[in-house]
């Protein structure tokens, strides 16, 4: 492992996205994805839920994990999706809150790259054939629970458990994904913004900052430069409200860089 890279980056691949750069201070916000946040040099630092700080080279906040970053003039900000292998090695490392993983200090984007596609053995695969299913269609909780063969409470059991968080909030997940690879191949926030299931430009903008603690000015640069060079994988996603016909909701999370 090696961090490599020295000028800020922001790529999204299948099963994770990768920032690298200054990290602002930012409020409270929650990430539908494990986090891993390494210094370049010396420590990086997390707020929890209750104020209480924690220091250390690197840091994972599990998915759903209500945290706020202390700003940084460089640091790798890994966001790894919950099913995908990698997340079952960070859950073997951290508890329910912030867990300071010095052993993850170099940590490489190339790391990721090689697991990111491979899905995890901890999930059930009842929830990743739902999963599966919410990214090719909106479909009501009733209806995709019964295609895979589970009660509506049973399923949502198993997201809590297995993934972390609600159904909806990976769904938003999803849809940041996807957005973002279109902003990599050149489309305006207004029409990535769509491409990606949003409702318009400043509810993709609200999305992207509570969820990854980034704002699409920050990142259409360097997604920009990363699809150029080939860094911006295809995913795909949803669209318009969430796959209940719920509104989708989330915490602010004011900062122009990751959090």
């Amino acid at each position: 492992m090696g961090g490599g890279e020295r000028a800020p980056s922001f790529v999204v691949r299948e099963g994770y996205a990768y920032y690298r750069g200054p990290v602002a201070e930012a409020g409270y916000h929650r990430h539908a994805a494990f986090q891993v946040a390494v210094a370049e040099a010396g420590e990086v630092a997390m707020a929890d839920a209750a104020g209480q700080w924690l220091r250390a080279p690197a840091l994972v906040v599990p998915p759903m994990v209500r945290h706020r970053p202390a700003a940084i003039g460089a640091a790798r900000m890994f966001f790894v999706d919950p099913h995908c292998a990698f997340a079952d090695r960070l859950r073997s490392r951290c508890g329910a809150g912030i867990t300071a993983v010095p052993e993850l200090a170099g940590l490489a984007e190339g790391e990721l790259r090689r697991l990111g596609g491979d899905r995890s053995g901890a999930v059930d695969a009842r929830l990743r054939a739902a999963l599966a299913e919410l990214t090719e269609r909106q479909l009501p909780l009733p209806v995709l629970a019964a295609r895979v063969g589970l009660s509506p409470q049973r399923l949502r059991a198993l997201a809590g458990q297995q993934l972390g968080m609600p159904l909806a909030r990976w769904r938003i997940w999803q849809r940041l994904v996807r957005a973002a690879r279109a902003l990599g191949e050149g489309q305006s926030l207004a029409e990535a913004a769509l491409t990606g299931g949003f409702a318009d430009q400043a509810h993709f903008s609200r999305q992207l900052r509570e969820m990854m603690g980034l704002t699409p000015s920050a990142v259409l640069p360097l997604l920009r430069a990363s699809a150029a060079a080939g860094g911006v994988h295809g995913d795909r996603a949803g669209e318009g409200r969430d796959e209940f016909g719920l509104p989708d909701g989330g915490e602010s999370g004011p900062g122009d860089q990751a959090g």
